[in-house]
């Protein structure tokens, strides 16, 4: 099944006392280009939620929008330095000694200094918090995967509609051909005729015309590459994932044949049916660049 580039998905995880919302849109890219924003304080998983990504997206540009609560009631602890406690105790005895002043350093005076006491985050477990921190990527990813593949059943839908189109006008011009040879060597007859004011034709000077004529209109080799690109753009549709580039170089080869088959036509109906490939093949190329 194709999948679209573009998608929608969230996840949200309670794991304890921890909270984690996990919310990603994608559109179409190139290439797989993904951009994280998160706290601070889960940077360090940046690499693994790269990793856990390619495993779900090929191609497109992923946002991940992480937000993370922490609603234990231990997340920083109170750390003492008594060594330094101990230090500014004794300057300032020495300062008490050397100027003659009185002491009335008390526990609040020395709990104020700098550095003495200090909030300090709790040590992570990291396994747990990364589990956490998965499973509601796994579930946002999984709901990402889910839309782009509706949309992507839609655009294959939409796909096929346009290559049966272009499969009729592909037809028309292989049945037309014949018929403008026809008409053409009669109103070549014709003019020979009223020119020469005689029924006497040389027939291989006629049969020199019409060669030159139909090497200058035919499209037979056209009409069979495009006829076998819509097949393969067909079958492509059908195999499976991944297939946005493949797709996309199909396309520009029909292109490159509905722009031959149109310089070649000299018939109103024929230009007429190559302008209309050329207007579905467009149609398919803007649809491509939206699948993976």
């Amino acid at each position: 099944m194709i999948k679209s580039m573009t998608g929608f998905g969230r996840q949200e995880v309670v794991d304890g006392d921890r909270k984690f919302i996990v919310e990603m849109k994608g559109v179409n890219h190139r290439y797989l280009d993904s951009n994280i924003r998160m706290p601070r304080k889960l940077n360090f998983f940046e690499s693994a939620i790269r990793a856990l990504l390619k495993e779900y997206v090929q191609r497109g540009k992923i946002d991940i929008f992480i937000t993370y609560e922490d609603l234990s009631e231990q997340q920083v602890v109170l750390k003492y330095n008594e060594t330094l406690a101990r230090e500014y105790l004794g300057y300032f005895k020495k300062m008490e000694e050397t100027f003659s002043l009185q002491n009335d350093i008390r526990v609040s005076t020395i709990s104020k200094c700098p550095e003495v006491l200090t909030m300090a985050e709790q040590a992570v477990d990291e396994e747990r918090l990364w589990n956490g921190l998965k499973k509601a990527l796994q579930g946002a990813l999984t709901q990402l995967v889910e839309t782009r593949s509706a949309e992507g059943e839609n655009l294959r839908k939409d796909m096929r509609e346009k290559l049966e189109t272009m499969a009729v006008d592909v037809a028309f011009v292989e049945e037309r051909n014949p018929e403008i040879m026809a008409e053409y060597r009669s109103k070549l007859e014709a003019k020979v005729r009223e020119l020469l004011d005689s029924s006497q034709i040389d027939e291989s000077r006629l049969a020199a015309e019409m060669v030159i004529f139909a090497d200058k209109i035919c499209t037979d080799e056209e009409i069979v590459r495009l006829k076998s690109h819509i097949e393969t753009m067909r079958e492509t549709l059908t195999t499976g994932e991944g297939v946005g580039r493949k797709l996309d170089f199909i396309a520009q080869e029909m292109n490159r044949e509905a722009n031959t088959i149109l310089s070649k036509a000299n018939d109103l109906e024929v230009s007429n049916r190559a302008i209309d490939l050329k207007t579905q093949v467009e149609k398919l190329r803007e649809q491509i660049q939206n699948i993976e």
